[in-house]
């Protein structure tokens, strides 16, 4: 018995391109957010909480304020992330030198395994996609989704 090839049904609605591109955004929300649940379950670490890890790993001494600015999050979102971080032991704050105000934010030995390339994390994906793409539509899509960030987020 031969199998059948799955095809994509064929639809009477067609959405204009301002509808069309939002539901492609909300796919991709709704498939960081899957992805992010099935990391936890899998690497015991959410996909916020990776972003978080690789990127201090990367910026050794960073502060949560430029954390924030790097990840283009809300200050509030980032310390619940960091709270979460810190009680598990992944990330260790240490007070500024210069200014005792403000930590500076350091992974713990701990936190190597989840900053690790990883079948399973979302930068899998993004890189594949990326690499299909190219770089001509990489940066066409970024300059896009840059521009929709910013009207999003005036601020």
């Amino acid at each position: 018995m031969a199998m059948q090839k799955a095809t994509t049904p064929t639809l009477p609605y067609k959405l204009d391109s301002v509808m069309d591109f939002l539901r492609l955004l909300w796919s991709i929300e709704h498939g960081l957010q899957k992805a992010s649940k099935r990391m936890e379950g899998e690497l015991g670490i959410t996909g916020p909480q990776r972003l978080v890890l690789r990127v201090v790993g990367q910026f050794p001494g960073l502060s949560a304020g430029e954390l924030a600015y790097i990840l283009r999050l809300h200050p509030s979102t980032i310390t619940g992330i960091l709270q979460r971080l810190v009680a598990r032991r992944l990330i260790e704050r240490e007070r500024d030198p210069a200014d005792s105000r403000r930590a500076r934010l350091h992974l713990k030995p701990s936190a190597t395994v989840y900053t690790r390339a990883s079948s399973g994390a979302v930068e899998k994906a993004v890189t594949r996609a990326l690499f299909t793409a190219g770089p001509t539509n990489v940066r066409a899509a970024r300059k896009v989704l840059a521009e929709v960030a910013a009207k999003l987020n005036p601020n």
